[in-house]
């Protein structure tokens, strides 16, 4: 029999906080099969994120800007520490790496179409290098994975950036799977696997084993290049102080800080929910640290002097700089104005792209119900049956998928992220969204105040700190 809410508060039953129905249905799940559940999307519980923040906007004390008459510049340029050719973006939002194999080959053309029509990058992710995405794609940033799948000197010649991958903010210290129903032809010939078997990537490059090897592959990466291309280095949000100063010690032109809310293709729930720390935590870390070594915010952004071929002047002194990219759990606009707010040069979206491109869309509500789930909550991407055709490898579900179209929606989407965050700028009185800073911001919980070290709304307490709190 099936009780109704207004049933149980008749009988007087409670639901535990502890032992609820999902954990419940967890422990059943686990007792009837033997096995972890593997999963895609991101962490789902409730933690403290960007939406605990507010902006305080201008009127008397600071002046906003005219919205149709004032300028207000998106551009950044990324990578000019060392690479001849950094990257120079229209706007401050990239596209993470989603790999070809998690994805469709037609999903990952929408990804360098739409990153293209307004001038970003997109990223390869664990895989390889497409020709669809490599065609499509103005700015394309080649992930160098602990699998090193696909991996070889002509493709990092062809890409404009080169993106060392040390952690994912769904998994950090765990490695990527893909299971063998995702592992066509195609995929198992790029990766140099058997097709159809599962595969589960390593967790450590097998390359080197700290920061001072890490220097040496960084100067080969180079030199296999020519100096030519900025270098990235990514790491999952957790000692992200320390990473961060590592990173930076080892040569990166920049550093991607991937918080637990960022999403995976397939992992084990257990590392999703309890592994990591939240974006927003991890973000005055990463900051902290570049400042402490000098290279935070010089000429990332806006027109700044700068000599031929990517020579790194910088203001007045001179320091080249090291560029901040935040990812995990953006959204929206807002989202945006809050992580450059906080020190971020750019961000980079992953599950926010693919709904854009149609992930999780309505029109496939039949089918998501067929197989289990229901539009919204499907995250089941590591078994191929997208209905949208975008997460699949099989062929009559990827041609369900149009990829001028998804290329073109993710386009709108990137425009109205980029729109929402000038607006925001504009109203702090910024003629650059990346002028916005800390002393813009207020939380509303105590919890996100300690985390993003901004004050609690009304106070000037910033917990952890001193302060009066009046």
């Amino acid at each position: 029999m099936t009780y109704t809410s207004d049933d149980r508060a008749r009988l007087g039953l409670r639901e535990s906080a502890t032992f609820d129905r999902a954990t419940i249905a967890a422990i059943q799940r686990a007792a009837d099969t033997g096995i972890y559940d593997i999963r895609g999307w991101g962490a789902k519980r409730p933690l403290p994120h960007f939406d605990d923040l507010l902006f305080l906007g201008a009127s008397m004390s600071r002046y906003p800007l005219e919205g149709y008459r004032e300028r207000c510049a998106t551009d950044v340029v990324l990578g000019d520490r060392f690479a001849k050719h950094p990257l120079h973006l229209d706007i401050p939002v990239t596209i993470a790496g989603m790999s070809f194999g998690a994805l469709s080959g037609p999903a990952k053309e929408a990804l360098g179409r739409g990153a293209s029509e307004v001038g970003t990058s997109t990223t390869t992710g664990d895989g390889g290098m497409t020709t669809e995405e490599r065609g499509q794609s103005k700015y394309l940033v080649y992930q160098y994975l602990p699998s090193r799948y696909g991996m070889n000197p002509e493709d990092l010649r062809k890409a404009d950036a080169i993106e060392i991958v040390l952690g994912q903010g769904a998994k950090p210290g765990g490695g990527g799977m893909l299971l063998g129903q995702k592992i066509s032809e195609r995929v198992a010939t790029m990766r140099t696997l058997p097709e159809g078997i599962d595969q589960r990537s390593a967790c450590r490059h097998p390359d080197w084993t700290g920061p001072d090897d890490l220097t040496i592959k960084i100067n080969e990466l180079r030199e296999i290049t020519d100096w030519e291309k900025p270098v990235y280095v990514k790491v999952g949000a957790t000692r992200t102080y320390y990473d961060v100063k590592l990173a930076v010690h080892a040569g990166a032109d920049v550093v991607v800080v991937d918080g637990m809310q960022g999403g995976t293709a397939a992992t084990q729930e257990v590392f999703i929910e309890h592994v990591g720390i939240p974006t927003l935590a991890a973000i005055p870390q990463a900051v902290q640290a570049l400042q402490e070594l000098g290279v935070h915010r010089r000429g990332a952004w806006g027109h700044h002097p700068r000599g031929a071929q990517g020579d790194g002047v910088h203001g007045a002194t001179g320091r080249r700089g090291v560029q901040l990219i935040v990812s995990g759990g953006i959204r929206n606009g807002a989202d945006v104005a809050k992580a450059l707010a906080l020190g971020a040069d750019a961000v980079a979206i992953g599950t926010a792209a693919l709904i854009a491109l149609g992930d999780n869309h309505p029109r496939y509500a039949a089918e998501y119900e067929k197989i289990g789930s229901a539009a919204g909550f499907y995250d089941d991407y590591q078994d191929g049956n997208d209905p949208a055709g975008i997460s699949t490898q099989d062929p009559e579900l990827a041609a369900r998928f149009d990829p001028v179209a998804g290329g073109h929606r993710l386009a709108n989407y990137l425009r109205v992220l980029t729109m929402e965050a000038q607006t925001i700028a504009r109203a702090c009185g910024k003629s650059h969204v990346c002028h916005l800073e800390p002393d813009d911001l207020v939380a509303v919980s105590i919890e996100a105040a300690a985390m993003a070290r901004v004050p609690l709304a009304g106070t000037d307490w910033i917990p952890g700190r001193s302060g009066t709190g009046l």
